[in-house]
């Protein structure tokens, strides 16, 4: 059974903070509470939370029982990726013929022992949201949505989740959240003319170790398409996962995939 959460008192947010996902979901709920349309969560069984967020469902500790109540759920919302625990992923991978399953890595954001020269100078903490966005569109070409990134980047800075950074005003990382000294990290772009410089590789080493500091670890999340990058700068894999993303529509929509996965 299926049943949306309306009451704080019936989110587990003891559960929401052991793993990664559920971290994601609870930065969300304390973003936005339990009262907004495009934010809702759900209790799955007896344990299992859902967060339907926008064009993304993200699920943890959900039963394989209730994967036919999770596919005709889906198949209702029809959302562009959905995240959860493995084996309801490879179940529902079977039911839902217009998705498919994208191998992802959870890599661990490394210090560069050798950032001495490294000029934190160059690093803006409070940098214009315009000047962000026209980054990550340059990066993430069929990022439209102007009016609703800048609604929820700048709501969930207002609210302390996450924080925007850039570097020599080319280059830009999201802290996503920091819970528990667990850190997110995501929307990482470029423009294209600083690109092949370094810019990013020596940006989030300096981030991971600024984080590091404070006794922090941070993560992002890679699609196969990006994964060779991270390793090549020295970030180590803490996971592997699959994912599920809707056949036939365009990636990297900034309220698709952008937004809730990192990448």
């Amino acid at each position: 059974m299926i049943k949306q959460i309306i009451q704080e008192c019936d989110l587990n947010t003891y559960l929401l903070r052991k793993s990664w996902r559920g971290r994601k979901m609870y930065s969300y709920y304390k973003a936005y509470g339990l009262n907004y349309p495009f934010c809702q969560f759900y209790t799955v069984g007896e344990e299992g939370i859902l967060l339907c967020l926008n064009s993304t469902i993200l699920i943890v500790n959900a039963d394989i029982a209730e994967t036919q109540n999770l596919a005709l759920f889906i198949q209702m919302h029809q959302p562009f990726r959905v995240e959860c625990n493995e084996p309801v992923r490879a179940m529902l991978a079977q039911r839902l013929s217009d998705y498919q399953s994208l191998h992802r890595t959870t890599f661990q954001l490394m210090p560069d022992p050798d950032d001495h020269n490294f000029d934190e100078a160059e690093i803006e903490f409070n940098p214009s949201l315009e000047q962000v966005y026209q980054i990550l569109q340059a990066g993430f070409p069929n990022l439209q949505d102007y009016a609703l990134w800048l609604t929820d980047t700048s709501h969930r800075c207002r609210h302390g989740v996450s924080h925007v950074l850039t570097y020599r005003n080319s280059t830009t990382a999201t802290i996503m959240f920091d819970i528990d000294n667990h850190v997110l990290v995501g929307q990482v772009a470029t423009l294209p003319e600083a690109r092949g410089l370094g810019h990013a590789r020596m940006f989030l080493r300096w981030l991971a170790g600024w984080l590091a500091q404070f006794d922090k670890t941070a993560a992002l999340y890679a699609l196969d398409i990006r994964e060779s990058f991270y390793r090549e700068i020295g970030f180590q894999v803490m996971d592997t996962e699959y994912v599920l993303e809707r056949t036939g529509q365009a990636q990297d929509n900034i309220t698709k995939g952008l937004l809730d996965n990192g990448t």
